[in-house]
């Protein structure tokens, strides 16, 4: 066993140690104070380990990167979720599907599933006043996020949920979703392998495997968002046209932010020189499949809950800031924009950004156009949940471009710094502006070292 391979093969050690440390005794979203320290080293020791696994021999390298994503989901396992209460919103929805009821029928303070409630997700005799409690009318108090509105979640998500459910022993609460996310995580773990090694260069799957975003937010916090990264994997991991739009259409119906990697997906489909009817067919195949997939997924939902499935989308784009009338994100633009700007103009970049990849991207590259529009969008609109920034976690493992990781740095920071109630630009902006700076120095030392080759 050589040098590397034992020094990489430590560093993990010491960086699943750190995992389940901070999962354990790190804080959680209702004492945050820690967290940000024990994200730094966690990010420090991640970074640590990868570069060292670049030269571990190719097999041994394979080994340590599912060894390794094994053993940091197992850590991340081994507390109940810490940051974040959405996974109790999933377990109820399954909870409500498997009832034979819509889960897009009533919010879950309704009366009419008053039935359905357990001590586990409606506890009683309690204050309600953990981070993870929430009230409702009628005096009822749930662990179950924004308990008087309708979900939100497309329905490839749902029938996740009601998957997992169906396989759920009884009374095994938060644990079944939690391990859901672990097999979520190492599945996309091992199909970001078998893409890598035809390529030469497996390794880069640690930039997924040992990520701490994805050791906290796909499997500790148990986010569906870890189904839509895996979809987009696959879509990318087979060959242009039908599968691939099937493939991304799948995801899209997960949560709804897979949708950017469409452009990626048609990577030069405007480039100059073409012949329109050429140029339409190859995006049809993409693009139609997608579509059929998101329609068929939502039909039954649909014909059973009409136009409820929109759920509570449009108030969540209030709430989080990306409607026409609100500046609740946008932090970098805002810096330099008057407010009332900053949406217009975030969606022009993100426009641009899609139009760029169209007429010039790669299309044997499909992951770099996905990645350069996922990343701008997440720059531009600077959300604080980092679990959205899964999706460039992947697209870095498969394009190698490791400045974009970090957008999922900075948005761990933003996350603890809105539970220590720290708001407004100055806050939102220098996590996303150092993660853009890096986008940029990253960008040109490789155009650099591109020149000088």
């Amino acid at each position: 066993m050589g040098v590397r391979t034992v020094i990489t093969a430590a560093l993990l050690a010491v960086l699943t140690a750190v995992t389940a440390a901070t999962v354990r005794i790190g804080g959680d979203l209702g004492a945050p104070d820690h967290l940000l320290a024990w994200y730094g080293v966690g990010w420090a020791l991640f970074a640590a380990a990868v570069w060292a696994v670049r030269k571990v021999p190719r097999r041994a390298a394979v080994a340590l990167v599912l060894v390794g994503g094994v053993a940091l989901a197992a850590a991340a396992l081994s507390a109940p979720p810490r940051t974040s209460d959405d996974m109790y919103r999933y377990a109820w929805d399954g909870r409500v599907q498997a009832a034979g009821i819509s889960p897009y029928a009533y919010p879950p303070a309704a009366p009419e599933l008053a039935r359905l409630r357990d001590p586990w997700l409606f506890p009683s005799g309690t204050a309600c006043r953990a981070w993870d409690l929430h009230p409702a009318p009628g005096g009822v108090c749930t662990h179950i996020n924004r308990p008087t509105v309708h979900t939100i979640y497309p329905p490839v998500a749902e029938g996740w949920y009601l998957g997992v459910h169906a396989v759920s022993p009884a009374g095994s609460r938060h644990k079944p979703f939690q391990v859901a996310g672990a097999v979520l995580a190492v599945a996309t773990a091992g199909a970001l392998l078998l893409v890598l090694r035809r390529r030469g260069d497996p390794w880069r799957a640690a930039l997924w495997a040992w990520c701490p975003a994805v050791a906290f937010g796909a499997v500790n916090d148990a986010h569906v968002d870890t189904l839509g990264v895996l979809f987009m994997v696959l879509a990318f991991a087979v060959g242009p046209g039908v599968r691939r739009g099937a493939l991304l259409g799948a995801g899209i119906a997960v949560k709804l932010l897979p949708a950017l990697a469409l452009p990626g997906a048609l990577s030069g489909v405007l480039a100059p020189g073409r012949r329109w009817r050429g140029r339409l067919a190859e995006a049809a195949r993409v693009l139609v499949p997608a579509v059929l997939v998101i329609a068929l997924a939502y039909l039954p939902y649909v014909v059973v809950s009409g136009t409820g499935v929109i759920g509570y989308l449009p108030g969540y784009l209030h709430e989080e800031g990306y409607d026409a009338g609100s500046v609740g994100r946008f932090a970098l633009l805002r810096l330099v924009l008057p407010d009332a700007w900053a949406g217009p103009v975030a969606v022009a970049l993100i426009a641009l950004a899609a139009l760029y990849v169209l007429r010039f991207g790669d299309p044997q590259r499909p992951w770099r156009g996905a990645l350069l529009v996922t990343g701008t969008a997440l720059l531009v609109t600077s959300p604080g949940y980092y679990w959205y920034a899964l999706l460039v976690v992947a697209l870095v493992c498969l394009d190698g471009r490791w400045e974009w990781l970090s957008i999922p740095a900075a948005g761990m920071v933003l996350y603890v710094e809105g539970a220590e109630g720290l708001r407004g630009v100055p806050t939102q902006a220098w996590p996303f502006g150092l993660a853009a700076l890096t986008v940029v120095t990253g960008a040109l030392l490789r155009r650099r070292s591109s020149a000088a080759a």
